[in-house]
């Protein structure tokens, strides 16, 4: 009797991959704190950021990075400062068509 191997969808494997890193991003109280000041407030230094989250400004360092690896936030460099704002079409796809493709295969 012959063995049946399962083949893994990679494309939906690496679909989890990406929206697991920006799940556990936002799975976070002072990083959701962190984009509702920047959705009141717009593009922000962490100068500006560390007085608002009571917090040093290398623990914000800290969050900010997380956002950023997973795209929430983007980063803009002016001068010596790095101005940080959301990124308003990555939230747009956290609860995407093709999310919920994914769950709700009736709604594609």
């Amino acid at each position: 009797m012959k063995e049946e191997i399962q083949l893994k969808d990679i494309s939906l494997e690496q679909t989890f991959e990406k929206y697991e890193l920006k799940f556990k991003a936002i799975a976070d109280k002072k990083r959701l704190q962190i984009m509702n000041i920047l959705t009141q407030n717009g593009a922000m230094c962490v100068c500006d950021l560390a007085p608002m989250m009571d917090m040093a400004q290398s623990k914000l360092s800290y969050h900010l990075k997380i956002l950023l690896d997973a795209n929430i936030i983007k980063k803009e460099t002016r001068g010596t400062w790095s101005y940080y704002e959301l990124n308003q079409e990555e939230l747009n796809h956290l609860l995407s068509h093709e999310l919920c493709c994914i769950f709700k295969p009736t709604c594609c």
